[in-house]
């Protein structure tokens, strides 16, 4: 549990704002029946409920519908806000130099650099590592083409390698040469993603802190990979998954079972709802 942080009390709870992917649904990408029931009986109690994602807004379609979600999403980790019907709330882009510059560093590291302009999601090659995968989970194909054509509108950049030690060399460095002027992280161990120094899943704890009125020592957040510690900080109360690192489960007021166990109803059902 974070040192400074005391356990909202379950009472007390307003919002419920989870990550998708090793969260939300399975590592097939499955919704389950348990969790939908979990978010009925949140709205039961009263208890809002959202998602954020390093996914692009339509990415996330096939849990918004399901889940009947009518609150603000969190697209590319909080780059972008959306309503449900994935009207822009607001958006932080890149500034193009800094595109440029994080494209290159990830070149240099012989990682393949997608680029999301606006709701496109851009490729070099439709065969390369991953992006067979990702369509596949976000339900829509990318574009391909130059990834460096069109910088002025990017929302995030993803450098993608099969490699997991050279990808916590690739989020060392690209956090080193960016200082705070982009947020980089691994929202996968295959995946680091680079977003507006404000776009981070803390700044989507802020962000609807704002829009929807709610304190965020009421809002419970849950997620499994080191770019939601930044919004477990920020939120009453935190649950990480049990596939989670040691570090993450360390940053979090409470663990639950793994994703693939049930992690996300697990959690709701504990430790909000408060079933015995």
């Amino acid at each position: 549990m974070p040192h400074d942080a005391a356990a909202t009390p379950a009472g007390q709870i307003r919002l419920v704002l989870a990550d998708v992917d090793g969260t939300l649904v399975t590592k097939d990408k499955i919704l389950t029946p348990r969790a939908i029931r979990a978010v009925e009986r949140l709205r039961e109690r009263g208890i809002l409920f959202t998602i954020t994602s390093g996914r692009p807004p339509k990415g996330m379609k096939m849990v918004i519908d399901p889940l009947k979600i009518s609150e603000p999403i969190a697209g590319f980790n909080g780059g972008m806000m959306v309503k449900p019907d994935f009207t822009v709330i607001e958006a932080r882009t890149l500034p193009t130099d800094t595109a440029r510059k994080v494209i290159g560093i990830i070149r240099d590291h012989r990682a393949d650099p997608w680029v999301y302009n606006g709701n496109d999601w851009i490729v070099s090659k439709l065969d390369a590592p991953h992006v067979a995968r990702e369509q596949w989970t976000v339900k829509f194909p990318p574009v391909v083409g130059d990834v460096d054509a069109k910088l002025d509108q990017v929302v995030k950049i993803t450098g993608v390698s099969d490699d997991l030690e050279l990808m916590k060399r690739l989020e060392h460095d690209l956090q080193q040469a960016l200082g705070d002027t982009a947020s980089a992280a691994l929202s996968q161990p295959y995946y680091v993603d680079v977003t507006n120094k404000d776009a981070n899943k803390g700044g989507v704890v802020m962000t609807l802190e704002r829009l929807l009125g709610i304190p965020a020592s009421q809002m419970v957040t849950l997620g499994d990979q080191p770019n939601d510690v930044l919004m477990f900080r920020k939120s009453g109360m935190s649950i990480a998954m049990g596939q989670a690192s040691p570090e993450v489960q360390k940053q979090a007021t409470h663990v639950s079972t793994s994703c693939e166990e049930e992690g996300f109803a697990n959690g709701i059902e504990k430790f909000v709802l408060g079933d015995a």
